[in-house]
This record gives structure tokens, C-alpha cells and sequence, in this order.
């Protein structure tokens, strides 16, 4: 082959290269204007150092990428298929290909937190299919227009730039200070990483990963990213603040009316916290030994080891993450606020909701040995005191609805539950709680926050992610260790779920 600097091949490859420039320049100011997206889906960075860190990290991160993609795609096909007209068209498919990937994982960046992974590609496809299909037709008609656009935009940038090439682009100046500029912002930005890795510099660190194919996501700048990290725990060394580990909640509005069933107006149900281990499994083998109605236990709960936290799940259908915010406000739970569908009998921090004669739904706190009549629907469940941060521990119940339980079950999912199935007000179950139906879920999966643990399962398996970012992976069966990697987008998926209801100015 002739690669003398005369030959045909030299000339024309020598010309792709230079329109290659320029074509992945066009497509670098395309890609800065789609990508801006992510900046914008997370919690803005809350020092100057972290907005100029930012700042330069989307302008060399994005402009990287697209300088990656010309060199692995189209400058090989330039050299091994030297023909102008074939190589532009070429080149317009494969770049178009790509801005439609960016903009389909800046989407679902914004609506799910996480990027396209092959972990959750079943998520991503019923969010693009429910927005999409499922929606109105006029988002399918945008869609396949913007489409066009991308399309039309890489074609006459092609075309624009071969047309061109030879003196009109050849005068400009400003393409080497760019150039400039973004490999100084390249260099800059890896050095600012590098040092707040360094220092526990978290406004930094807690961005990593908000970009495509930058630092991957660690439990300690994911919690960062939500404000669930306790800096001064991570390294005592360093005084930052980011925020404050407990939500500042703030109760829903409810429209939700809650219609109760006719058959259950006389039946009332009682609901026993036992604060005693050894007093709930003497009354739990009283309870099933009795042969006159059906009771059985529940063996799967998954509760906070911390009494108040359990208990206060129990009585609002809330992890505790939102337990300190509640108590300050004194709030009763919203669900039964204009209805006196719930009763608390309870001592200290609790006695505040109010009890009702005719409320359908009654938590009562057990200390001492009482008669529980079997005849009538109820629910005993242990939460007592223990030193773990979280544990399964039991419940027993006649109530036949919870017969289908499988997997794990926290204490605010058997309120829920309640409240939902069997006095038949799911609307107002859904405004007002984070918890899952029982007996009409697919499969068991949740989330809670105590004692500064972030606490995330699914199925048989329990995350727990401490407040200085160190984690651990359990089964909840067996109880050993597991080994593995974080699911980063489920954990996404549970602290956006656990914060539901914290106020704006705490997020």
C-alpha cells in the first residue's frame, strides 16, 4: 500500500482525519448540552469548590467520551474505508446511535438515579415503555421527531464540515484554546478527585458516578449523594457537615377516604408490642397451643433492634428515619387523623396519639402478662430491646390474610397490610405510608433507617450500610456473611423510597 504523503490514500485519509476533528467537535457541544441533564438530577453541591469541580467535570468527562467514541469507531473505518461521501454517512448513523444512548440514560438518570446496567435493564424498560407506549401518543410523536432532529443535525454537521474543511474552518483560532481548555479542566478535575478522596471532601466524592462511565458509585458517596453519611464518624479529623442523618418530615396530603368493608365493622383488631422476649414467646406457645382458632407466627419479621424505633413503625406504617422528626411535631399519624381509625395504648414518648372507643385498629404496648382473646383478629409481635441493629424476630396472628406471607416483613408492613386489605382503605395507605402489602406483593423488599444503618432488603438478602460508609451483606435466613458487590441502583431506588416524605428545604 502507498502511504507516501502524494498518494490518493495519504490525501484522503489525511482529510477524513481533520473533518473527524471537527465533526467530534460539533458533536462535543451536542453532548455538553444533553449531559447538562445530570446536573441538575441530584442535590446541588453546597460548596464553591464543589460547583467548580462540577463545572469542569461535565466539560472534560463529556467532551472525553465523545473524543473516545470518534477514535474507536470512526477513525478506524476512516482509514480502513477512505471514501468522504460513505464515511459522513456512516458517521452520522453511529454518532446519531449514540446521542440517542446518552439521551435514553440521561432519562433514566433523572427518573431512577442510576444509569443504564445490565442489573436493571427489566426497571428501565417498563419506565421507557410506560412513557412511551403506555402514555399519551404525543410523547411517542416527540420521541420520534427528536429522533429526526439528532439525525438531521449529524448529517448537516457532516456535510457542513467536509464542505468546509479546506479554508473556512482552517481560519479559526479558537479550537486550540478549546482544546486547551478542556484537557486543563481534564487534568484539574482528577487532581480535585484525588485530593477530596484524600480528605474526605464529600461535596466531591458524592458526585461520583453522576456522569456516564466516570468513578463508579462507593456506599460511602452514595450515602454522601443523600445526605445518610455521619462525616464526622467516617474521620473524626474532619469537622465537615453535610446534613443531618434524620429527615424532617413532613405529612402528606390526603384526599384518600377511607370506605370500610361491612363485614369487619364488629370486629375491630388489636395489635400486642410486646417489650418483653421471654413474656411474647410464653403468650405466642399459649396462643398456638390452643386449638380453638387458627394461630400461627410469622417467623420472618425484620425489625430495628432499638424498642422505640419498632414500635414506632408499627403505630405509623414509617421507617424510623423519620421516628425524631415526628415526635418533635407530635404528630398523630396522618391516616387516622379525620377518621379515629387507629387507638395507641401506650407509655412515654407515644402517649401523645390519642385513643378512640370506636377506633378499628388499636397498638397497644405490652409489658407485664395480659389475656389475649383468640376469637377476635389481632397481632402479637416482639419488639423487644436487643443489641443488634436490626433482627428477625416473630409474630403470631389469627388473621387469615397474613397466612400468605413469604419473605421478609418489617413492622410497618403488617400495618399497612391492615390498613389496606383488611379494613379496605388502600388509597389511604399508599398517601400516607412506605411499606408493602403483605398479601398482595410480588415479591418482599424494603427499607429503613436506624440507629444511623441504612437497612435495604430483598428477597433473602439483607444490606446494611453504616453512616461511615462501611457495609455489609447478610442472608436473612442463615445469617452468614455474603460476599459481592452492591447493588448501587436498588439502594438508589430504597433511599429515594425512604425519602418520600422529607421536607424540601432537608433534602
Amino acid at each position: 500500500m502507498n502511504l507516501t504523503p502524494h498518494s490518493p490514500f495519504s490525501s484522503k485519509a489525511s482529510q477524513l482525519l481533520s473533518w473527524g476533528h471537527w465533526f467530534t467537535f460539533a458533536n462535543i457541544g451536542l453532548v455538553l448540552l444533553i449531559s447538562s441533564v445530570y446536573l441538575f438530577a441530584d442535590k446541588a453541591p453546597s460548596t464553591f469548590v464543589g460547583w467548580f469541580y462540577m463545572l469542569i467535570t461535565w466539560i472534560s468527562h463529556t467532551s472525553f467520551i465523545t473524543f473516545c467514541a470518534f477514535v474507536l469507531t470512526i477513525f478506524p473505518l476512516s482509514l480502513i474505508f477512505p471514501y468522504p461521501r460513505h464515511i459522513r454517512g456512516m458517521a452520522a448513523i453511529i454518532a446519531s446511535v449514540g446521542i440517542v444512548v446518552l439521551t435514553v440514560d440521561a432519562f433514566v438518570y433523572l427518573q431512577l438515579g442510576y444509569h443504564i446496567n445490565p442489573a436493571s435493564l427489566s426497571d428501565i424498560f417498563v419506565l421507557l415503555w410506560e412513557t412511551l407506549v403506555g402514555s399519551s401518543l404525543v410523547n411517542l410523536i416527540i420521541t420520534i421527531a427528536m429522533l429526526g432532529l439528532v439525525l438531521t443535525f449529524e448529517l448537516l454537521a457532516g456535510n457542513y464540515a467536509w464542505r468546509h474543511l479546506a479554508f473556512e474552518l482552517k481560519s479559526y483560532k479558537f479550537p486550540r484554546y478549546a482544546t486547551g481548555t478542556i484537557v486543563t479542566c481534564f487534568a484539574l478535575s482528577h487532581s480535585l478527585h484525588i485530593w477530596a478522596d484524600a480528605n474526605a471532601f464529600f461535596d466531591i466524592t458524592k458526585q461520583d458516578n453522576v456522569l456516564p462511565l466516570s468513578y463508579p458509585t462507593t456506599a460511602k458517596s452514595l450515602l454522601a449523594r443523600h445526605d445518610l453519611l455521619d462525616i464526622e464518624q467516617y474521620e473524626e479529623a474532619h469537622s465537615l457537615s453535610i446534613g443531618d442523618t434524620h429527615s424532617k418530615y413532613k405529612a402528606p396530603v390526603i384526599s384518600a377516604v377511607c370506605k370500610e368493608k361491612k363485614d369487619i365493622t364488629e370486629q375491630p383488631i388489636n395489635v400486642y408490642a410486646y417489650t418483653d422476649e421471654a413474656l411474647f414467646q410464653k403468650t405466642a406457645t399459649a396462643l398456638q397451643s390452643n386449638g380453638k382458632n387458627n394461630v400461627f407466627r410469622l417467623d420472618s419479621v425484620l425489625r430495628a433492634g432499638n424498642s422505640s424505633d419498632a414500635l414506632f413503625s408499627l403505630i405509623y406504617g414509617l421507617p424510623s428515619y423519620y421516628k425524631e422528626s415526628v415526635l418533635l411535631q407530635q404528630q398523630v399519624p396522618v391516616w387516622s387523623i379525620n377518621n379515629d381509625l387507629m387507638s395507641v395504648n401506650a407509655n412515654g414518648e407515644f402517649s401523645f396519639v390519642p385513643s378512640h372507643q370506636a377506633s378499628k385498629l388499636t397498638v397497644i404496648e405490652v409489658s407485664n402478662e395480659i389475656n389475649i382473646d383468640s376469637s377476635k383478629p389481632f397481632v402479637a409481635i416482639d419488639i423487644s430491646a436487643q443489641q443488634a441493629t436490626v433482627l428477625t424476630s416473630s409474630a403470631v396472628t389469627n388473621i387469615e390474610l397474613f397466612a400468605q406471607a413469604s419473605g421478609l416483613v418489617q413492622p410497618n408492613d403488617i400495618t399497612y397490610t391492615l390498613l389496606s386489605s383488611y379494613l379496605g382503605c388502600d388509597p389511604l395507605a399508599q398517601q400516607s405510608m412506605l411499606a408493602s402489602n403483605i398479601k398482595t406483593r410480588s415479591h418482599a423488599e424494603g427499607v429503613n433507617f436506624t440507629q444511623g444503618v441504612l437497612v435495604a432488603f430483598k428477597k433473602d438478602k439483607i444490606t446494611l450500610v453504616n453512616q461511615d460508609g462501611s457495609f455489609k451483606q447478610m442472608s436473612a435466613k442463615e445469617g452468614f456473611v455474603l460476599n459481592g458487590n452492591l447493588d448501587i441502583p436498588f439502594l438508589i431506588q430504597s433511599i429515594k423510597t425512604l425519602k418520600k416524605f422529607t421536607a424540601p428545604e432537608a433534602q
